[in-house]
């Protein structure tokens, strides 16, 4: 379409500018929650990610439908500017450059201006292996009139998605009672702490665009006791969001009573895991997509003994 080169092509875009996160904001480009899970890196974006839901915690690794995207940018003359800047990138960048041919390069931008409508460029999701291939397959830069979504523009699903896409859920501390032991028929006492906040949102803005924002409730906890149910007695009933702390004298509702000692299994364990499960709805119902709960677990190793007696004639 152009003659720039890839590297014009994101001066480009840096020109049209990443907006300010302000406080508690994030602008994509960084990963979000990178150590912990593929999240998000969007780049060459313009998007910003904000909310309690994008840090201090886990992701289910939720991916996004599509890797690359076209975001709107800059108006006419704004455009127009922003490239005559670029002239010493153009020249430095450009194969065989003349003066004939960056006055050619201008001319799709001058011939925009006194026309409504925006310039809208390329971004893309770097932690999709196949985000920067997408994103070289297109234009460098699109005219779309107002009220209009060219062809492979973001939507405000797509928008949502990457809110949901930067979704963490705090992940819990198993607490256990007996704690280092339990045996055959003995209740074992389920809780969770350091869950804090039961409430995680996340939005993500083009500023002065559009906007969506996904929120996460904890609902209920689920139990697995790492084992089959001819060997284990699994009691949710009581859990609520957060299991049941021990209590003496207190009813067992909340936690697991094996059936069975654990000498035959790998290490003489039991693997328990607890998940979380944190329903996801997008906020005033701006688009209709229902998104899966965010489920994250924890694990604890549960050694069970048998209690000998002996029985005197």
């Amino acid at each position: 379409m152009n003659p720039m080169s890839s590297i014009a092509v994101a001066a480009l875009l840096v020109l049209a500018g990443a907006a300010d996160p302000g406080d508690g904001g994030r602008t994509v480009g960084t990963p979000i929650n990178e150590e912990r899970t593929r999240g998000i890196n969007l780049a060459h974006s313009k998007i910003v990610v904000s909310g309690d839901g994008t840090r201090g915690g886990r992701s289910d690794g939720y991916a996004l439908k599509r890797p690359c995207w076209y975001e709107p940018g800059l108006d006419a003359n704004e455009m127009l500017k922003s490239q005559e800047s670029l002239r010493a990138y153009w020249f430095r960048f450009t194969e065989n450059p003349t003066e004939e041919k960056w006055q050619a390069f201008l001319k799709q931008f001058e011939n925009k201006i006194g026309k409504d409508g925006r310039w809208w460029g390329p971004a893309y999701n770097a932690a999709d292996p196949k985000g920067q291939a997408c994103f070289a397959s297109l234009d460098p830069f699109v005219f779309v009139p107002p009220g209009t979504t060219p062809p492979s523009g973001i939507t405000i699903q797509e928008l949502a998605e990457i809110a949901r896409a930067a979704l963490t859920v705090p992940e819990p501390t198993v607490k256990l009672n007996p704690d280092a032991k339990s045996y055959v028929n003995l209740p074992t006492w389920v809780w969770l702490e350091g869950i804090g906040e039961p409430r995680r949102s996340v939005t993500a803005t083009i500023p002065g665009v559009m906007s969506a924002t996904v929120v996460a409730t904890l609902e209920s906890i689920t139990i697995d006791p790492g084992t089959t149910k001819d060997r284990a007695e699994v009691h949710e009933e009581g859990c609520g969001t957060s299991g049941k702390p021990y209590t003496k004298g207190g009813t067992f509702a909340c936690g697991v009573r094996y059936l069975r000692s654990s000498i035959d299994q790998p290490r003489e364990k039991y693997t328990l895991t607890v998940s979380t499960v944190w329903p996801v709805e997008v906020v005033d119902d701006v688009v209709p997509v229902q998104f899966a709960p965010v489920e994250v677990g924890a694990t604890r190793d549960v050694p069970v003994g048998e209690i000998q007696s002996n029985v005197k004639p």
